[in-house]
């Protein structure tokens, strides 16, 4: 069997995303290239640390990259060669620089939105209303929007944690005009015989009939069916990302927002600002789904407050 056919494998049974196959498919790759083609089996731990240290010396890549990189060959070495221990020498870490992120004022973020239109506009209302990343808005199910108890269910989000926050009341009319949508494209693929959902982890044979269900339709849905990688079923996924980036690259532009700003900036206005408004660092952990506190404490220092809250002797 093939190297590839062996780690397909080894993903599949290890239940990882399709996004986590490819990336570390990806450095797996690389890895093999930068050893001019050898086999990792005639490859070892000394080879590892070699490839890792040209990650931070020469290409300068960032802590979380470098992580990114082990983790793919530690899959590799355990779990498709089948290598009982990885035992490195030591190796050039990557660097983590002590970088502030980018926060829109209140302003700022209702001028970009007023750029949007559709569901970019919908996806930056939830990312900035309810402190969603991108993904986890797109891969929301129409189940997972209750608007009795104003709350967004995000399941399976990063570090596969659930976790509840708010629904913003700007966004309850664009979701159930979503929803809506959802429900012709889903009525129009039954009729056609498509009943195939993408459903993570065992879900598909503890629900075997959730693909004929409205409730677990996305609501960003694509507009066109698609073949699951995987399994080659033809069912509906939700649109691609890059044409919400897009959208909100543009609309930063046509707002005169000279930032170097993404969709993720919209997140990081969300903490900081509900830390403007008094709210309880502790609360926006919990809504963010951060682990540690320590990653929701970034915020404190981007507070509208500029200078530590110095004032200037010149005013």
């Amino acid at each position: 069997m093939r190297l590839q056919q062996k780690y397909r494998l080894a993903i599949g049974n290890g239940n990882y995303s399709y996004a986590i196959g490819q990336s570390y498919w990806g450095w797996i790759r690389h890895f093999i290239k930068f050893h001019q083609m050898q086999h990792p089996e005639v490859l070892g731990d000394d080879h590892i640390a070699q490839f890792l240290s040209f990650l931070a010396v020469q290409r300068h890549v960032s802590v979380s990259t470098q992580k990114q990189a082990l983790s793919a060959l530690v899959f590799l070495y355990k779990n498709v060669l089948h290598r009982q221990k990885v035992n490195l020498p030591s190796w050039s870490h990557a660097k983590r620089p002590r970088r502030l992120p980018t926060v829109f004022s209140i302003l700022e973020a209702n001028l970009i939105l007023d750029q949007l239109h559709g569901s970019p506009k919908l996806a930056a209302l939830l990312m900035y209303g309810a402190g969603l990343r991108l993904m986890e808005v797109l891969r929301l199910r129409v189940k997972d929007i209750d608007f009795h108890r104003h709350e967004i269910m995000v399941r399976d989000g990063k570090g596969s944690k659930d976790r509840r926050t708010l629904l913003p009341n700007k966004c309850i009319g664009l979701l159930q005009e979503h929803i809506n949508h959802s429900s012709i494209l889903h009525e129009q693929a039954l009729a056609e015989g498509v009943c195939f959902v993408y459903l993570p982890s065992a879900l598909n044979s503890k629900y075997p009939n959730a693909g004929k269900e409205l409730a677990w339709q996305y609501i960003f849905a694509s507009k066109q069916l698609s073949r699951e990688p995987r399994t080659g079923n033809i069912g509906r996924h939700h649109i691609n990302e890059r044409n919400i980036q897009k959208s909100v690259k543009s609309a930063i532009y046509q707002a005169g927002i000279n930032k170097h700003a993404s969709c993720h900036t919209f997140r990081h206005s969300f903490a900081t600002h509900l830390l403007e408004s008094g709210y309880d660092i502790r609360t926006v952990q919990e809504l963010l789904g951060h682990v540690s506190l320590n990653t929701t404490m970034i915020y404190t220092h981007v507070l509208n407050r500029g200078g530590r809250g110095v004032k200037s002797p010149v005013d």
